[in-house]
């Protein structure tokens, strides 16, 4: 399959990929009114042993960057992962209802951290940088029915930790603690801003 094309830019700025398939980080960048191409990193997603939640994210974050980087090495690319972590145990994506079940019956009444990573790489400038935003969610002490009701409801089967806070799953929380809004729903934006014009986007 072909790349697609990239997108037009000014001489001043950089041409930006985004390195997912995710719909709701496409959502997020496209708040910047950049013009962007996504392409899939196909990057194996399993943890190594031994590997924490931040240590996890930071890594596939990176490695989607560089993934995508070899395609369009002239541009700019971004690269996130977010990992849902439950006293340093990872919870990705359940993909499926009866694993959504278990994931939220075991975060009810518990501090939830959700680690989202984001890099940013252009090999033309040999631009790389990570950086890690934290968001501490504090779920409510859910009931069975609660759980089938929001999980039938909203099916985020597709989220890590299987709470979709930006619909129906922000009933499931009593706080959420960041310093970036974006960060929990897949891509922090401040850090991803800072990033993108230190590698060369202009972005206003």
């Amino acid at each position: 399959m072909s790349n697609p094309t990239l997108p037009t830019h000014s001489p001043e700025s950089r041409a930006l990929v985004l390195g997912s398939t995710s719909p709701y980080r496409r959502e997020l960048l496209a708040r910047l009114r950049i013009p962007f191409v996504t392409a899939s990193p196909g990057v194996d997603e399993t943890p190594h042993i031994g590997e924490t939640p931040q240590q996890l994210a930071l890594r596939l974050a990176l490695a989607k960057a560089q993934a995508v980087a070899l395609q369009f090495p002239q541009a700019v690319v971004i690269g996130s992962d977010q990992v849902a972590d439950l006293d340093g145990e990872p919870l990705g994506k359940p993909g499926q209802h009866d694993r959504a079940v278990a994931q939220l019956r075991r975060m009810r009444g518990q501090l939830v951290i959700f680690q989202t990573a984001v890099s940013v790489v252009c090999l033309a400038s040999q631009f790389e940088e990570t950086q890690l935003a934290q968001v501490k969610v504090r779920f409510r002490n859910l009931s069975d029915a609660e759980i089938e009701a929001y999980l039938r409801a909203e099916e985020p089967y597709d989220c890590a930790g299987s709470a979709k806070s930006e619909g129906l799953g922000i009933a499931l929380l009593d706080s959420i603690d960041n310093d970036d809004p974006t960060a929990l729903v897949g891509l922090p934006l401040i850090r991803t801003c800072q990033m993108i014009r230190a590698a060369g986007v202009r972005i206003l």
